[in-house]
């Protein structure tokens, strides 16, 4: 039974200095998102996103980052919501990112195509806001994180 809660993992890669990110075209609907997908009952939402992922693209076994960024959804979204109870309004969107190097994303029925696109190309094609916000925040993670390991002449780490 799926749980009441909603999963978003954004998968990158490095070209050279600039990250890319993977956005995805849905094969019923025809927008741009990220993987997304629900939980499954006892499943954490780290355990539903690492699912996602290799059910939708293809990739297992990577260190997934937690992101800050959280949404809710209306629970009339998705046909489990009679089995939440009347409760209950939103969920939950719990976001994470993955490193996915230089791995072959192998698509599922749920995407009709794959993009690697730079921020502001992924962030123009998005459909929904809560996938524009995380990947806001993963791009000021990854800019935060290659200020930090860019290295001096001398040889020592710059600290930015």
């Amino acid at each position: 039974m799926r749980a009441p809660f909603q999963v978003l993992v954004i998968p990158y890669r490095w070209m050279g200095t600039t990250p890319e990110f993977a956005i995805f075209r849905r094969s019923d609907a025809g927008w741009w998102q990220f993987v997304a997908g629900g939980g499954e009952d006892g499943e954490a939402p780290l355990q539903a996103a690492q699912r996602e992922t290799s059910e939708e693209i293809g990739i297992a076994n990577r260190s997934f980052v937690p992101l800050d960024s959280m949404a809710t959804v209306p629970k009339n979204c998705f046909k489990a919501a009679k089995s939440w109870g009347n409760g209950l309004y939103v969920i939950p969107e719990y976001c994470f990112a993955v490193d996915v190097r230089d791995s072959d994303l192998r698509l599922s029925q749920e995407h009709a195509e794959v993009r690697w696109a730079t921020y502001d190309d992924a962030a123009s094609l998005l459909k929904w806001d809560s996938n524009r916000n995380a990947l806001w925040e993963l791009n000021e993670r990854l800019r935060t994180m290659r200020r930090n390991t860019v290295t001096c002449p001398t040889g020592g780490a710059d600290s930015g």
